[in-house]
């Protein structure tokens, strides 16, 4: 059994175009993962921690973004908010196609998607901009920005 999986390992490295996707993942991954464990410059990430540490026990919605943010909420991490607003900006601005008969109209046109794709692209930036203010006060103020969500969550 395990020898088929190494043979199939193998046999990958052995494929040229395959093996450089499987280096580029690896690189991708391994430069994720740094940027989550750089901290944030100013900020006292034992404090945000230990808040963490008291408040979350139970998930909730800290613990939620927490998870959502690959462990980089919890000590103040450079890469935080991750994916998500890149995720949010293209869903906003494919909904906005289906609504918007501009952007409907510019969809159809032949290099319209590109165009939708790049204001996607700088619709994110605006996201980025906005979830970074949150973030920062969140984590100036934890007692503060997330009084209100103590108990307000139940996963069943």
């Amino acid at each position: 059994m395990f020898r088929s999986i190494f043979n199939t390992f193998g046999n990958c490295v052995k494929i040229p175009e395959l093996k450089s996707r499987i280096l580029f993942t690896l690189g991708v991954l391994i430069v994720v993962r740094l940027i989550a464990w750089i901290r944030v410059p100013g900020l006292d990430g034992t404090a945000l921690a230990n808040y963490y540490a008291t408040h979350s026990q139970g998930g909730g919605p800290l613990g939620m973004l927490n998870t959502f943010a690959g462990g980089a909420g919890e000590h103040c991490g450079m890469g935080t908010m991750g994916i998500m607003p890149y995720i949010s900006a293209t869903i906003i601005i494919q909904l906005l196609t289906a609504v918007w008969p501009k952007l409907s109209k510019l969809a159809r046109e032949e290099g319209g998607r590109a165009k939708i794709i790049q204001y996607g692209r700088y619709f994110t930036v605006l996201l980025c901009l906005g979830q970074g203010l949150v973030y920062a006060i969140g984590w100036e103020h934890p007692e503060k920005m997330f009084s209100g969500f103590q108990g307000s969550l139940v996963l069943m």
